[in-house]
């Protein structure tokens, strides 16, 4: 069954270079019971690990059923551990935190078998433990442990059992129900190979091979020699096959189940591994919140100044319509308004005046801004009412004295009271309420639903006594035309006044789309800026995922070797710290979702800011938070997924 021919094995430390083996050459038959003995340092250990896979030797040959194992790659070596030998270490090597049924059963995982877990219950029951099978490690004597390891080592019917001082940490009642266990598995056929410094031990044994100094001083036959089990000399081959055709049914459900047990094994470490997700994932949403609730906001406003408008005043934007000598100030009239409005480029025009008036209503009384407009205006600059209605053309042209208040005019004079209806007086003057202009919420230096609207003829003659307008608003007929649109009234203007060329503080236009780009990419600018720190939040937390993940390779060191002496391939051992990464960092999101909307809320409801969590915002945190799973979690998973499992299985 096994050949070995000259193997050598030399370890290095540093500077010096220990030869743990040395030119062996044995040869076991299958069915047969072998004690390996010799003192600390003899290279007994290491050559049942060469022999088990789980050690690549140096220099020689090693033969399994006839097929040259040395050149395997570490994936076939793997499949080889899973399904061909069972391990039973002097540690026992249990995971700490899974029951007698669950370590028993790891070999299945990796073999793509963990629907067949009554296996394992079956082993456990044949090694006396049908009562302990839910019991944890932590519940179990030390050859009770010691039986979960062989029923582990037994559960994919080997061929051959690899013992390592299966006896050295167990009481000498314990060690002879080991040993029973141990020869009663050989007279069924098992082959067990056994490593060992008892010599009441190795008395068991059938065959006694010595080491000293890693070479082979003796092997002797102790009792009968017992007959090969006849197996195929395709025995590896049908093993390799038999394994690439379970390895596929690997399901996920299986890597995520090993993962949460690992996960919920160290809480306080997971936790502390998902809190800088958590933050980061919160701030990503508070932040997103706020800068959608900004925008929001200002599409809002940008709404209520219109779109493609032009506002015409007089006297220049320096001066602010203060005139420094007599004539410096167009003054418009309705003749300009209607010039305008035969401009093929103009779509509808609106006459303005402004003034402020004293507000009463039985015994409440406000002073506020005033503002005359035209019919156009509601359409224009957004201000058509959602409760009541805009005046009518019929009583722009009769001054008809009716009023639309602001929500804080309406709020100063009426409280909770409808004033639809009512009548209130304007500098004296009885006015009819016929709607509420829509909220445009404050400015950065006015509240801008402090206002009442009334129409442009009443203000002008019944209101605030002027003969002029103080401008106009005129909208483009698209936004293309806004250009062509400005220069065709500057020239009008200009023309109908007879202003000089070179003057410019006669009048002026703003267009306002310029401010609605302005405000745009301020609003744009901010957002970046929160996304930018939002974004570090989270490449902060994913470093603490990494960091975290480093450290749990380390401390688990022992237990990735064990997943590999059983059979796990490297890509078993990345999947698995990949998941566990994934599925912090997730967690971690879904929290920070959830701390990020009530923080949103929190920010709406007591500070005043307006946010707005969207769906988008949701997802793309999610998203993030898992890409950060995955790449901070990579290079730990790589670096666990190459560890040596002879190496791992010695780590203090």
């Amino acid at each position: 069954m096994i050949r070995l021919s000259n193997i050598s094995k030399t370890y290095r430390s540093g500077r010096h270079s220990v030869h743990a083996l040395k030119n062996v050459s044995i040869d076991i038959k299958a069915g047969e019971f072998v004690a390996i003995m010799g003192q600390s340092g003899s290279g007994k250990s290491t050559l049942l690990h060469t022999m088990g896979f789980l050690d690549r030797p140096d220099t020689g040959s090693y033969t399994f059923f006839g097929k040259e194992t040395t050149e395997l790659e570490d994936d076939e070596l793997a499949q080889l551990r899973n399904t061909v030998v069972g391990f039973v270490f002097q540690q026992f090597h249990l995971l700490s935190r899974a029951s007698a049924a669950d370590n028993a059963a790891l070999p299945l995982t990796y073999a793509g078998r963990i629907s067949e877990k009554d296996r394992a219950i079956k082993r456990l029951n044949s090694v006396g433990l049908s009562e302990r099978i839910t019991h944890r490690p932590s519940e179990l004597s030390g050859g009770e442990q010691q039986r979960v390891a062989i029923a582990r080592a037994l559960v994919n019917d080997p061929v051959v059992i690899f013992a390592d001082e299966p006896t050295g940490n167990l009481d000498s009642k314990s060690q002879e129900e080991i040993m029973h266990i141990l020869s009663d598995l050989n007279e069924e056929g098992n082959t067990i190979i056994m490593v060992t410094h008892e010599h009441e031990v190795a008395d068991y044994a059938k065959r006694i091979i010595k080491m000293r100094d890693g070479e082979v001083v003796s092997d002797e036959f102790t009792g009968d020699k017992s007959e090969e089990v006849a197996v195929s000399s395709d025995a590896i081959e049908e093993c390799l096959e038999g394994r690439r055709m379970t390895v596929g049914r690997i399901r996920m459900y299986d890597y995520i189940k090993q993962a949460l047990n690992a996960i919920t094994a160290h809480k306080m470490r997971s936790f502390l591994s998902m809190l800088g997700i958590l933050i980061g994932v919160g701030a990503v949403i508070a932040m997103l919140a706020l800068g959608q609730g900004a925008k929001d906001a200002l599409e809002k406003r940008l709404k209520s100044l219109g779109s493609n408008l032009l506002s015409v005043r007089g006297g220049s934007v320096r001066v602010r319509g203060v005139a420094t000598e007599a004539g410096s100030v167009t003054r418009f009239t309705f003749a300009d308004v209607e010039a305008v409005r035969d401009i093929p480029l103009v779509k509808s025009v609106s006459a303005l005046v402004r003034g402020s008036g004293q507000l009463v209503y039985k015994d409440n009384n406000w002073n506020t801004r005033i503002e005359g407009v035209g019919y156009d205006y509601g359409e224009m600059r957004a201000a058509v009412p959602e409760i009541g209605r805009w005046f009518t053309r019929e009583e722009i042209q009769k001054k008809d004295k009716v009023v639309i208040l602001g929500i804080t005019v309406a709020g100063k004079l009426f409280g909770q009271q409808n004033p639809i209806g009512e009548t209130i007086k304007i500098n004296r003057l009885n006015f009819n309420v016929i709607g509420l202009l829509p909220e445009k919420g404050q400015s950065a230096w006015s509240d801008r639903d402090d206002v009442i609207v009334i129409p442009v003829t009443t203000a002008m003659y019944r209101v605030l006594g002027k003969n002029y307008l103080d401008g106009f608003y005129a909208e483009a007929v698209d936004e293309y035309s806004v250009e062509g649109a400005q220069n065709a009234i500057e020239r009008l203007i200009t023309k109908r006044h007879r202003i000089p060329a070179n003057d410019k503080d006669s009048f002026y236009i703003r267009n306002m789309s310029e401010i609605q780009e302005t405000l745009q990419a301020t609003t744009q600018t901010m957002n970046t800026l929160l996304g930018a720190i939002a974004a570090i939040s989270l490449i902060v937390g994913g470093i603490g995922i990494m960091n975290i993940m480093l450290v749990s390779v380390t401390e688990r060191t022992r237990e990735i070797g064990l997943r590999k002496a059983l059979g796990a391939r490297s890509r078993d051992i990345m999947i698995q710290f990949l998941i566990e990464a994934v599925t912090m960092t997730f967690s971690g999101g879904l929290i920070g979702i959830a701390i990020g909307v009530g923080s949103a809320l929190v920010m709406t409801l007591f500070v005043g800011w307006s946010t707005k969590v969207t769906a988008v915002s949701i997802v793309l945190a999610t998203f993030f938070s898992v890409m950060v799973g995955i790449g901070f979690g990579l290079w730990p998973a790589h670096k666990a997924s190459r560890l040596n499992p002879v190496e791992a299985l010695r780590y203090e």
